[in-house]
């Protein structure tokens, strides 16, 4: 199951940098999973359990009076589920959906490259979610390797037929932010040049997911591509 207990509040520290980036119009989600660990949803009682807690924890919800960042309201839930299996997940996202009548909850997932997902495709198929960022790389069967930018396209244009409203693409800051070095990074003259023109056709496309802050304060990959995106 999902822990959905806190036993300390030192991150209401991080309540005032929350709301300063949403003044600035940057939403801000709270992402749930990732790749260590191991977790699940065990029964739709359990995923309606966890969007309570979400709600009045991290949402719009008065219910608790020990938020774990304060005051501080974020915009939504970003399901970044990479172990164990996909159950429940769509009933999560269906649970957070419904509290859109008091305070609108974004929701955003971020599934690996191959289609469909092995532990979000019922989620994504419920059709709720705002953002899809897919994670092209970690997965040499539809990354760019070596000049190759033919995999990559094709997984592209198969996230963009699913039922995700906006799909960014994933790409890694540098050399280092990926589990093997160098798996899927894409020079950004190259994203540029090739990949940005063969993606941003689509009606689907939402711009580019960078993994993560810290690598690209390193590389300035960002800065390298914005004016492009």
């Amino acid at each position: 199951m999902l822990a959905t207990q806190t036993t300390t509040n030192f991150c209401t520290k991080f309540s005032s940098e929350i709301k300063t980036c949403q003044s600035k119009g940057i939403k801000v989600l709270l992402s749930l999973g990732g790749v260590a660990g191991s977790y699940s949803l065990s029964s739709t009682a359990e995923a309606t359990d966890l969007a309570n807690y979400l709600w009045n924890n991290f949402l719009g919800g008065t219910a608790s009076s020990s938020r774990p960042l304060g005051d501080a309201v974020l915009d939504g839930i970003d399901f970044d589920i990479e172990a164990g299996g996909g159950e429940h997940y769509d009933e999560l996202a269906k649970a957070l959906n419904g509290f859109n009548s008091q305070k609108k909850v974004y929701l955003s997932a971020a599934p690996q490259c191959p289609y469909p997902d092995a532990h979000l495709d019922s989620a994504i198929k419920t059709g709720l979610f705002d953002y899809v960022w897919v994670q092209f790389y970690n997965n040499p069967q539809c990354q760019y390797s070596n000049g190759n930018t033919a995999n990559l396209v094709n997984a592209w244009n198969q996230w963009t037929s699913s039922q995700a409203n906006q799909v960014f693409l994933g790409v890694p800051a540098n050399e280092k932010a990926t589990t093997t070095p160098n798996s899927g990074f894409i020079p950004s003259d190259v994203l540029k040049s090739q990949v940005l023109p063969a993606i941003r056709s689509s009606d689907k496309y939402g711009g580019v997911m960078i993994w993560n802050r810290f690598f690209d304060g390193q590389s300035e990959y960002s800065n390298a591509i914005k004016v492009s995106v």
